[in-house]
């Protein structure tokens, strides 16, 4: 029996257009067999077709609203990029987060289970599979968010500073997409895969060298490597000459974090696989 998680729920309901509550008793009762569910749900009546694994919802957009204290991020997912500018995905979109910032909800279920009859209503009136697929509340001294088009959002978490700084850092995020906050928060794991690329790439120009000079060429790639992926290291968008760590400091603030939200992010693509 296939381990029934919340993915495996979510990719029925992709499939189905029902409520998460009904994908989760029909996994149960397939035994996590999600064709077999598929089956089921369409010999009960509950559906009159699944959608084909293919219709993955991919598009859609990012929403934010944020009060200087506390701000909501939001992606609610369509198939097609052209529903995702259409007034009534947008309103549905609207509502949600709407709903999830007064409500202060803090988990995707919740959202998504106040909102699932008026999904239900949408998708019925524009034939297409739509889903709210993940949202993020952040609360802290200072709250900022930046919105790029409706397709990529940032929120930043400050101590001390304004909302204006944190917007500015934000803004910086949804440009750069940083890794991480701190060099220091790297993983030796990823450091030694960044060593491991650099010398296959570096081969010709490393052999017979030194031990002693191979080493500093390794330091200073990865050096480098640390400071592209960590937010305090990187020159900031609007002031090349000054790193974003300086610019919160000389504002008397620190970064106590940081969110990206891309549209579709991470979201397997179908033809990604090469076997598919």
């Amino acid at each position: 029996m296939a381990e029934i998680n919340t993915a495996l729920v979510k990719k029925l309901r992709e499939r189905t257009g029902e409520g998460m509550m009904d994908c989760k008793k029909a996994l149960l009762k397939a035994g996590g067999e999600i064709e077999k569910a598929i089956d089921d749900m369409r010999a009960s009546g509950a559906i009159k077709a699944a959608k084909k694994a293919g219709n993955i919802a991919i598009e859609g957009a990012i929403a934010l609203k944020e009060d200087g204290k506390s701000a909501v991020l939001l992606e609610v997912n369509s198939q097609t990029d052209f529903l995702a500018i259409q007034d009534d995905f947008k309103a549905f979109v609207l509502a949600s987060i709407e709903q999830a910032f007064a409500d202060k909800l803090i988990t995707t279920e919740l959202l998504i289970k106040a909102q699932e009859a008026a999904r239900i209503v949408l998708v019925g009136k524009v034939g297409e599979n739509v889903n709210i697929r993940r949202l993020v509340r952040i609360e802290g001294d200072v709250v900022g968010g930046y919105l790029h088009g409706n397709t990529i959002g940032a929120v930043v978490a400050l101590k001390g500073g304004d909302v204006k700084l944190a917007k500015d850092i934000a803004m910086h995020v949804a440009a750069t997409h940083p890794e991480f906050l701190l060099p220091s928060e790297v993983s030796n794991a990823v450091i030694q895969r960044e060593q491991a690329v650099f010398l296959r790439l570096n081969a010709d120009k490393i052999a017979g060298k030194p031990e002693n000079i191979v080493d500093n060429m390794i330091n200073g790639r990865i050096r480098k490597f640390l400071a592209e992926v960590s937010l305090v290291e990187q020159a900031f968008i609007k002031n090349h000459a000054v790193k974003v760590g300086e610019l919160v400091k000389k504002a008397g603030a620190e970064i106590v974090s940081f969110t990206y939200y891309k549209v579709g992010e991470d979201i397997e693509k179908p033809g990604d696989n090469f076997f598919n």
